[in-house]
């Protein structure tokens, strides 16, 4: 679909109530808890696909649909040792989708909750947020 034709159905959507919310939004990233992967679309169109890790036993990793609610170049988890969140996209809460150093563990769930990504990885993707904006942004986290 043309990116001219998904605006327009986005827009009729939201002025009709029809269309799905990460329709509306011109960036999606999809989450998908038991693959473990993270699929990032642009107007519809897949543009990234990236391991994850997400919560590890004992822990979850929420399933929804949210808007970025705050972006940080650099955060420091206050309930897990002060561990750095590198290009940390919060979405619900305290949690994000961030990047990690243990990247050996991506691929299989290991986090406390968070969505985890190669550190480059989440350079990009919090660079596309802020070029698209929290709210042209969808976060969509799914079994």
């Amino acid at each position: 679909m043309r990116k001219s034709a998904l605006i327009a159905v986005a827009l009729c959507g939201l002025l009709f109530g029809g269309v799905s919310p990460s329709l509306a939004a011109s960036l999606v990233a999809r989450v998908d808890v038991a693959n473990q992967t993270m699929t990032v679309s642009r107007y519809g169109q897949v543009i990234h696909v990236w391991k994850v890790s997400t919560a590890r036993k004992g822990y979850i990793t929420p399933r929804g649909s949210w808007r970025p609610t705050r972006l940080h170049k650099m955060w420091r988890s206050r309930k897990y040792d002060n561990a750095p969140m590198p290009y940390s996209v919060f979405y619900y809460g305290g949690y994000a989708v961030h990047g990690t150093g243990y990247v050996k563990s991506l691929g299989r769930p290991a986090s406390h909750g968070c969505v985890r990504l190669a550190t480059a990885n989440a350079a990009t993707f919090y660079s596309l947020v802020k070029q698209f904006g929290p709210g042209n942004t969808r976060i969509v986290v799914t079994n």
